[in-house]
């Protein structure tokens, strides 16, 4: 069996995924500040500009992941994850200084540009650097730090906020320290993490199959080296020229029109999708209404979201140790049926108006199964199946298409909730879960154990 230097690729790669955390934390933080920037903004009574609040950052995560492909192709993929970074910075100051709607919308926009990037960029990254036998739990590492993330961001909100006196109207949340100040502070914490992470990305190499296939070999053996030596180095660079026959061919999104394609990009675009229309996310995004159609107060409400980040960090280290023994696919049949089942009994909790432990526990339970499964699984599957030539552009469509679903799953969310009730809306995100099983069954391929290589030859035809 061969020895890899696991501290080098676990530093590179640690490096790499603080823009997952970082895309954990700007991505829920709004979560927290929600009843108190609603209120400074006196958007309360305007369930429109309440939905663009929530959801402005998604237009950045569109155009994040687009621009992804084209300039990790051209750049690489340290580069952009530099870029990423500094747009996280800027976000999280701007965010807290406006006093204005519309630059508060402009700075979340910002922000998510950057989530786009490096939602496709850091999982790209680790793939392409860590070895075969261990690649999945290296890749999951970017989702523990979406989850660490998500987490701090909870932890953050709750210690920042005052408690709210039960029943207090909108004019004294707003008039109160959260509604004046304490809300700036959750969106300013991001700033330290995202100086962090400017300055480390500096000091890790750049992604040797990118470098192979920008035709600078060169460069790419010294890191290959440094990972597992100089026999594995050779013979790393043997399997990855033999997927590039022309590395001179500029790789752009036309590449993607090639029948050859079609199957991977399939696959790819419909589990990225299914990530998002699984419906999960709507529980961090719309923690207020969810739990306070169970009972609970605002107080409560930023307590039992933190419950939650903590139940997501638990299952998604659960995941790092068996997405490399159980594998992917078992992994996604599992969060899919599990999924399915757990969103029956949620509906039938809000049809039935059960209220506080019941409807939480369902919740937690909820977001266990997704943490362990399709959360990492997903990135996992998305850096592993696209061939060399076009994975940047091909990983920027997958998360493209990952985004322009979560855009629509945050948007409709209020809608769905409006017309059928919390019910008939975990009933819907059940049907999904559903067919996505059986999809999942029937088309997904295992790529436990294989070589990004072996998995490139079994895909495409």
């Amino acid at each position: 069996m061969k020895k890899f230097n696991s501290k080098y690729i676990l530093g590179i790669s640690m490096i790499s995924a603080l823009g997952g955390l970082l895309f954990g934390y700007d991505w829920v933080v709004i979560g927290g500040a929600k009843p108190f920037y609603e209120r400074f903004f006196e958007i309360t009574s305007n369930a429109g500009l309440q939905a663009w609040a929530m959801s402005s950052a998604l237009i950045g995560c569109i155009l994040g992941a687009v621009v992804s492909g084209m300039v990790s192709d051209k750049f690489g993929r340290k580069k952009p994850l530099l870029l990423a970074s500094v747009l996280f910075l800027v976000s999280a100051l701007g965010t807290g200084i406006v006093s204005d709607y519309n630059w508060f919308i402009f700075y979340r926009i910002v922000g998510g540009v950057g989530i786009g990037l490096a939602s496709a960029l850091s999982p790209m990254y680790i793939a392409e650097v860590a070895p075969t036998s261990i690649r999945g739990k290296f890749v999951s590492l970017n989702q523990l730090t979406i989850v660490i993330g998500i987490l701090a961001a909870q932890v953050i909100n709750l210690l920042i906020a005052e408690a709210v006196p039960a029943g207090a109207s909108d004019e004294m949340i707003r008039n109160s320290w959260n509604g004046q100040t304490g809300w700036r502070w959750m969106f300013w914490a991001e700033a330290v993490p995202a100086f962090i992470f400017m300055v480390a990305i500096l000091f890790i190499p750049e992604s040797p199959r990118w470098l192979m296939k920008a035709g600078m070999p060169g460069k790419a053996f010294p890191t290959l080296n440094k990972i597992g030596g100089e026999d594995y180095a050779r013979e790393e660079m043997k399997n990855i020229e033999a997927t590039l026959d022309d590395v001179s061919e500029k790789v752009d999104f036309r590449n993607l029109a090639k029948p050859m394609y079609a199957t991977v990009l399939l696959i790819g675009i419909y589990i990225a999708v299914f990530q998002q229309w699984s419906g999960l996310n709507t529980v961090f995004n719309y923690a207020e209404e969810i739990f306070s159609a169970a009972g609970y107060g605002v107080s409560d409400t930023l307590f039992n979201i933190v419950i939650t980040g903590s139940v997501n960090l638990i299952f998604t280290l659960v995941a790092m140790f068996t997405v490399d023994k159980w594998g992917r696919k078992k992994l996604m049949l599992f969060g899919s049926l599990g999924l399915a089942i757990n969103y029956l009994l949620l509906g039938s909790a809000y049809f039935f108006q059960l209220q506080g432990i019941a409807v939480l526990i369902l919740v937690l339970t909820a977001i266990a199964i997704y943490a362990m499964s399709l959360a990492p699984i997903v990135w996992v599957i998305l850096s592993e199946i696209f061939p060399n030539r076009i994975r940047g552009a091909a990983m920027a469509l997958a998360t493209f298409a990952l985004w322009v679903a979560c855009f629509i799953l945050t948007y409709t969310f209020p809608l769905l909730n409006e017309a059928l009730g919390a019910s008939g809306t975990f009933w819907v995100y059940a049907a999904i879960c559903t067919l996505s099983f059986v999809f999942i069954l029937l088309k997904l391929p295992e790529t436990k154990g294989k070589s990004l290589e072996e998995i490139e030859k079994e895909l495409v035809n």
